[in-house]
Formats: C-alpha cells, structure tokens, sequence
C-alpha cells in the first residue's frame, strides 16, 4: 500500500498544469538498465511559427477551448508571414522553409502554459533597468558593433543559441538526437552543433565561478519524467536577457505516445520575472528527421561579411570627410 501511495506522489510530482500527459493505459518503453527511454531523433519544425504567448484574441480562453477550425486559421496566418519574411529578408533556398508548419500535427496555439493566462510575468525593476539601458546602447549605435567577431553574438559567431533557445524551433536544423547511458542522458542539437551531457544524478551543482553557455545541468526521474535543472549559465546566453546568476531553468520530458515526447520549460529568475513561467511544447520521434552536420563555423560567411560591411561603411564616411 506505501508503495501505491508514494508511486501516486512521484506522477504528482511530475505532473506540470497544462502540460500534456500521456494516456492512462501508455506504457513507456524502458531502457535494458530500467530508466524510462527517450531516445532517438527528434523535431520540433511544425512548432515553428507557434506564439509564445496566447495570442490577444484568444484572451480568456484556454489551449483546449481552440477548435480546430481556429488553429487551421491561425498557423495558416503565421506560415504565410513566416514564408513571406524569410524569402523577403533571407532569401534561403526553398527547402528550408516548405515543409514547415505541419497543420495536420500542430495541435498547439500558443506555448505559455503557466500563469495560466499565457502571458510571460511582468519584469522587475532591475530587469527593466537592463533593458532600459541595452535600449540606450543600440539607439546610440542603432547598426550594433563589429569592430571585431567578439562584438557579435554567439549566435552570430556559430558558438551557441543557448537554453532554451537552442531546442526553440526556427526556419530550420530543428533536429535533435536524445542518446542515454546508465547515468546519463546526452542531447544533440543540430543546429550550431551542440550537446549536452545530462548526469542523472543527486548531487548539487558545481561552484558558481564555473560557468558554461549551456549551464550544469543535473537530472533525475520522478515516474516517467525526466527533469533537469540547469544553472550556472555563462553571462549573454542566458534566455531573454535574464540575469545568468540567478536564472534556473527546469525542463521536463515525459514520452506520452510512442511518436511524441512532451518538453516543458520553466524559467525562475528573481531579478527578471515577478514569478517563474513554463512553457511547452511536443517533440516529434521521427527517424526520417537525423542531425546533420551544421559546420556553420567553417566558412562562417555571415559573420565576415557584417565585419566587412562594416569597414566599407567606415571607409565610405571616412572618404566624405
């Protein structure tokens, strides 16, 4: 009987308002060493136009009050302004965007799940002093600096998108590999070619002078959840400009059908947010959809080009003194 109870505790526990469950009678496959198994290639590219956030005509309204008619209308809209922006400023190749949007899969209209409204909180004052003063710098350099590659983003720099950005979905390399070993978890992101070796493990979390772009990270089981808390985050990765020391991410995947495993995310910071906030949304289990190999820092022609605009402005002003 104690242990009915405690096994009833642990799906509480893992259980997270608004974020999808498995069906009562799925049973997850297992690992030869007994864990719950996650793994294999992963997307998330038909989330790519999704709203973070509820979008305002749906204001009182829930995830699930949406009709299918409604959420047909809605990521029409946002792949026609996805295609139309990304052929009007990036002008890709095709097959980066065609098969994105997949409106038979995308059951989902906007991400925020907690609060309940579907709205980010509101910033602190201290996040709206960061903000305030990053507003100063690009009105006084609205072009931003590239004396040098250490003036550009990571991003722009092939190094990271950072967590959670580096598994949010955009115009492409939305492919992901989960690999597990006993005691560990390993997720391969294909764009910028990270990984992240999650240690399931009881133990705290390294010093705060060590710092990484994608944090430690410490996971651990409760039922079939695997939940990963993530600290330490190197300053300029840390999502939507939160302060990195005191930013804790918790992420959440529970496989809830043998195509889709449910990943959730909550961001706590004290000095950004007036209270923590989840977000979710399904990883699709596609074995037609590998990680490739990304290379974006061989031959990284963006970031050479912008350094190089940028002495050609110079030289232009300069020739007009």
């Amino acid at each position: 009987m104690q242990r009915g109870w405690l096994a009833v505790l642990i799906l509480l526990a893992a259980a997270v308002p608004g974020m999808a469950q498995a069906p009562a009678n799925y049973v997850a496959p297992r690992t030869p060493w007994g864990d719950p198994d996650l793994q294999g290639w992963l997307t998330n590219v038909n989330m790519n136009g999704v709203s973070l956030e509820r979008p305002n005509e749906f204001a009182g309204r829930k995830l699930e009050d949406i009709s299918d008619a409604e959420l047909t209308t809605l990521r029409q809209a946002a792949q026609k302004r996805l295609i139309g922006n990304f052929t009007a400023e990036i002008h890709g190749p095709e097959h980066w965007w065609q098969d994105d949007l997949n409106l038979v899969e995308g059951k989902q209209a906007w991400l925020v799940i907690d609060p309940t409204d579907g709205k980010i909180p509101a910033l602190t004052a201290a996040a709206q002093e960061r903000n305030a003063a990053r507003a100063v710098a690009r009105r006084n350099n609205p072009r931003g600096p590239a004396d040098g590659p250490e003036d550009r983003s990571l991003y722009d720099r092939c190094i990271t998108r950072g967590l959670p950005g580096s598994m949010m979905p955009v115009i492409y390399g939305n492919s992901y590999q989960i690999v597990q070993g006993p005691g560990f978890v390993v997720i391969r992101y294909e764009m910028i070619h990270e990984a992240r070796v999650i240690p399931i493990s009881s133990g705290s979390h390294v010093g705060k002078a060590i710092e990484s772009y994608m944090g430690d990270a410490r996971g651990h089981w409760e039922g079939d959840t695997l939940v990963v808390e993530t600290t330490n985050i190197k300053e300029g990765t840390a999502y939507r400009n939160a302060n990195s020391a005191t930013l804790k991410i918790t992420e959440r995947f529970r496989r809830i059908s043998d195509k889709k495993i449910q990943w959730g995310v909550t961001l706590d910071d004290p000095q950004t947010w007036v209270k923590p906030w989840t977000f979710s949304m399904p990883l699709t289990i596609d074995p037609e959809q590998p990680v490739f190999e990304y290379a974006c820092h061989e031959g990284n022609y963006g970031l050479r080009n912008i350094l190089t605009a940028a002495r050609a402005d110079e030289a232009a002003a300069a020739a007009k003194k």
